[in-house]
């Protein structure tokens, strides 16, 4: 069995931990409880080769003033960046983001817009999702909250760590 190590980054209330929730227990909250540090989820997920353990590191959000801190990265196999469509402003908080992760690690990413949910902040549409999608290796429009595309977001993660 395969143990690979994924971490979740994005500015502060974007969804990470209710995306790992839904993945991992099958439940959505609305309680929103601020992430401080980072928390461990596993789940195991049977891809067509081998059966792989995916470490989900919940990463604290990420703000202007205090950054992240890049020791979370090490031994990380892929990162998933979070952004929230209600709140155009994340989506440039996560290609800041993405910057700084890349001047420390070159693994595979996957972006996610996530609470499709929700309305779309003004400014917001596919142009956008396509000028990004040549930064990352799959980009999702997700819900935690309804699970439009949690699994198969994970699943490909899984399947670009496996490969």
């Amino acid at each position: 069995m395969l143990q690979k190590k994924i971490c979740i980054l994005g500015p502060s209330g974007v969804g990470k931990t209710s995306l790992i929730k839904r993945y991992v227990d099958g439940i959505f909250s609305d309680k929103y409880l601020t992430s401080i540090g980072v928390k461990i989820d596993k789940k195991m997920v049977h891809s067509t080769y081998t059966p792989v353990q995916l470490l989900l590191w919940d990463l604290e959000g990420v703000d202007k003033y205090c950054g992240f801190n890049p020791r979370y990265l090490r031994g990380a196999s892929a990162i998933i960046y979070v952004a929230d469509q209600s709140r155009f402003a994340s989506v440039a908080e996560v290609m800041e983001i993405y910057a700084l992760a890349q001047q420390h690690v070159d693994i595979p990413s996957v972006m996610t817009i996530n609470k499709s949910d929700l309305p779309a902040s003004i400014g917001w549409d596919d142009d956008i999702m396509q000028k990004h999608q040549s930064a990352f290796d799959s980009v999702f429009l997700s819900s935690a909250k309804t699970g439009e595309s949690v699994d198969a977001m994970f699943e490909r993660v899984a399947q670009l760590v496996t490969a």
